[in-house]
């Protein structure tokens, strides 16, 4: 079980890494709308990854819906939690190793 906990939190890696970062601008629609400091940091040559800070806030989101709800997932939702915690950390870890 844990073994399949860990590639699928290496298969969402790998998709959220995938995607192309400059492709489109992101929108309200995919969770996460530039600020103003945003664009202008942008517009310096400073790349904020929008999908991969969209992907964070939708695994927090994911990991507290489990946290809140009223089954067990078949006896998953403890490992799906840790498995958010560490996709999280592993994408927060990402964005540091990115900055200029």
């Amino acid at each position: 079980m844990k073994a399949l906990t860990h590639c699928a939190m290496a298969a969402l890696l790998m998709a959220v890494l995938a995607f192309p970062l400059t492709a489109q601008q992101p929108t309200p629609k995919n969770g996460f709308m530039p600020t103003t400091q945003d664009r202008d940091d942008n517009k310096e040559g400073r790349e904020h990854h929008p999908h991969l800070r969209s992907a964070i806030h939708e695994l927090q989101e994911a990991k507290r819906e489990l946290q809140t709800a009223s089954r067990d997932f078949g006896g998953h939702r403890a490992d799906a939690v840790k498995a958010c915690d560490e996709a999280i950390h592993q994408l927060q870890l990402a964005l540091q190793y990115d900055k200029k």
